[in-house]
């Protein structure tokens, strides 16, 4: 069955402890409905479709919604704005990543970390 277009996709590293543990803890499913997670390191459309823009996963997360694709901390401003209220990570998500100026300042340095953590787990970089 075909992926619904309606649905809010992520691509995300799953091999990146915390990326996969940011898409499991956020509570968009209540906030936006339905939401694809799509693991970067798989041969998936949504995957493809986001290298083709451009977009380099390495750098970042991406949000597909309609037509339009959100990269690295776009995409967490729009994910923080989707999320919940509630719950003690969803209230901090929205705190850090709701005001772009503020997401712009802290991804960046999530983005450090996920590469060295990567490194130190012997893992590799997407598309390497």
């Amino acid at each position: 069955m075909p992926p619904n277009p309606d649905a809010i996709t992520i691509v995300y590293d799953g091999d990146c402890p915390f990326c996969a543990a940011f898409v499991r803890m956020t509570r968009l499913r209540q906030a936006a409905g339905e939401v694809r997670l799509v693991d970067a390191r798989t041969p998936d459309a949504a995957v493809q479709q986001v290298t083709e823009a451009g977009y380099d996963l390495n750098a970042g997360m991406a949000v597909l919604m309609g037509d339009t694709i959100y990269h690295g901390d776009a995409a967490m401003t729009v994910l923080a704005a989707l999320t919940t209220p509630s719950g003690m990570f969803n209230k901090l998500v929205r705190v850090m990543f709701r005001s772009p100026a503020r997401a712009r300042l802290l991804y960046p340095p999530l983005t450090w970390g996920r590469a060295l953590t990567l490194r130190l787990l012997g893992r590799k970089r997407l598309g390497v």
